[in-house]
């Protein structure tokens, strides 16, 4: 039990259950815009992505725990490999099966979620393993979680998931839209979250806009970025035809409400209420994977 806690962290489980529902939100609008019906064998596939999907999430954060073990010892020391509860070389196994599984499973389900899931892995390696390691870049470690999250996710995962059950890739408003708000959602998740690791960048010389511009100034410009996202996607309800206009509009207004309501309790000084608000932010981020496609079916 010990040891499947320890993966559940290495996991990081805050970015499986992004992935998670991601996959699920891109399914189910994919079958309401084609007018299909679940069934069991489009849900098995679906099963399949889930999967691949996981095994790639698991791949690109365990390589950055490993590469960052040091830096975790200060930042995250709760992580299994800066509290030794795995060994450098179980990290690398496990993230070495994972990428090996993720690549099969996704070359089993068709072209577009090989290549889906191929370049988030590669994307990810570049991210963390030296000597490119693009996480000391700020603007380059931006670019690399919103594209993976909020493009390569979004747009190859519904191409797939129309070519199965459409029997041909399309992408349409909603999708585009849903990219959009995950685009500029993350990239506020991409700058915020090295306000609470400050101390061991520093140390450790990752140049994070944190360190450029100060705790202050990370946390209210990203604050205002999600709160662009939601007055965007309230403009957005009017243009598109096929959701339930007033629950759209309603719910993105109740999070905004609610992320300036827990904004204005947050202590900057303090470590932990950082943290906290960061997982928030996560939170609001799986919302809305939850509820766009509600909005759709309703």
């Amino acid at each position: 039990m010990n040891s499947l806690y320890s993966f559940w962290k290495f996991s990081r489980p805050h970015t499986i259950i992004g992935t998670s529902l991601s996959v699920l939100a891109l399914y189910f609008i994919a079958l309401a815009t084609t007018n299909s019906a679940i069934a069991p064998n489009n849900f098995l596939q679906m099963l399949a992505v889930l999967a691949a999907c996981l095994c790639g999430n698991v791949y690109i954060v365990g390589l950055n725990q490993i590469c960052d073990v040091a830096i975790d010892r200060i930042n995250k020391p709760h992580l299994p490999l800066a509290a030794k509860e795995f060994s450098p070389r179980q990290g690398q196994w496990i993230v070495g099966v994972t990428g090996i599984l993720a690549l099969i499973l996704a070359g089993t389900q068709g072209l577009w979620l090989l290549a889906t899931v191929g370049i988030s892995l590669l994307i990810g390696t570049a991210y963390s393993l030296p000597p490119i390691r693009l996480k000391q870049f700020p603007l380059l470690a931006a670019f690399c979680i919103f594209t993976v999250r909020g493009v390569i996710v979004n747009l190859g995962l519904f191409l797939h998931f129309t070519k199965k059950l459409a029997g041909r890739e399309f992408l349409n408003g909603y999708v585009w839209v849903l990219t959009l708000f995950i685009i500029v959602f993350t990239v506020a998740i991409a700058i915020f979250k090295d306000v609470p690791d400050l101390e061991g960048d520093k140390k450790y010389n990752i140049t994070t806009f944190t360190i450029i511009l100060g705790k202050s100034a990370v946390f209210s410009f990203s604050r205002w970025l999600i709160t662009c996202c939601y007055l965007g996607m309230v403009i957005a309800a009017f243009y598109l035809a096929a959701i339930n206009t007033s629950f759209f509009i309603a719910y993105h207004l109740v999070l905004l409400i609610l992320l300036w309501w827990r904004s204005r309790q947050v202590d900057l000084s303090q470590k932990s209420a950082i943290a906290d608000f960061y997982q928030f932010i996560w939170k609001l981020f799986f919302l809305e994977y939850i509820l766009f496609p509600t909005a759709c079916f309703i």
